[in-house]
């Protein structure tokens, strides 16, 4: 049985007036070590007194709020993402960028990560707002940021994709009743909205 619900529907690129774009994986790639990182990350739980033994970033993430280390947390990552954004290197799909009314980033990396990474490769421009881990208390799979980047670019769910590279973002956009599509299945799909 074919699912055609708005998340998994094949419509034609051309068919959607927005996009919102995952960031890492998607259109740049950002070379940030995570193993170094979760290793930062734990010893911010260890000096704070707290067991850090086995744990992956995402586990320390989820502890944060809990332990009250969330500011900390969130500043060790973003160091991290802020510290290679300027080396991060264009993907192919970026070049489908501008090619929609409206267009969006939502990222589980930092806003500034983010910005810093579309400007190093002129994206900016096309994009008109960006929601990443920071910007809001939940993250992807939540659909909080997902409808968040919708909402500020004043756009129809309907009308709107959401391209990505991991099941997570695939998840986030079933969960907000968003048409999805992995990046690697872009092609030939940009090119149709610069025919004519």
């Amino acid at each position: 049985m074919t699912d055609s619900s708005p998340a998994t529907a094949e419509r034609s690129l051309s068919t959607f007036d927005a996009a919102v774009w995952d960031l890492d994986g998607t259109l740049v790639d950002l070379p940030v070590d995570w193993d170094v990182v979760t290793r930062d990350v734990a010893e911010v739980f260890e000096a704070a007194g707290f067991d850090a033994t086995g744990e992956n970033l995402w586990q320390f993430l989820e502890r944060a709020d809990d332990a009250g280390l969330r500011a900390d947390v969130e500043r060790t990552i973003a160091d991290h993402e802020r510290a290679e954004a300027p080396s991060a290197e264009r993907l192919p799909s970026a070049d489908a960028v501008g090619t929609f009314e409206a267009e969006g980033v939502c990222s589980l990396n930092c806003e500034d990560a983010c910005r810093m990474a579309l400007e190093r490769h002129g994206l900016s421009p096309h994009v008109d707002t960006i929601v990443g881990r920071d910007s809001l208390d939940v993250w992807k799979p939540d659909p909080a940021p997902l409808l968040e980047t919708v909402r500020l670019l004043d756009a129809d769910v309907e009308r709107t994709v959401f391209v990505g590279d991991s099941e997570r973002d695939e998840v986030t956009a079933q969960r907000a009743g968003i048409a999805f599509r992995y990046v690697s299945d872009l092609e030939p799909g940009p090119a149709e909205r610069n025919e004519g």
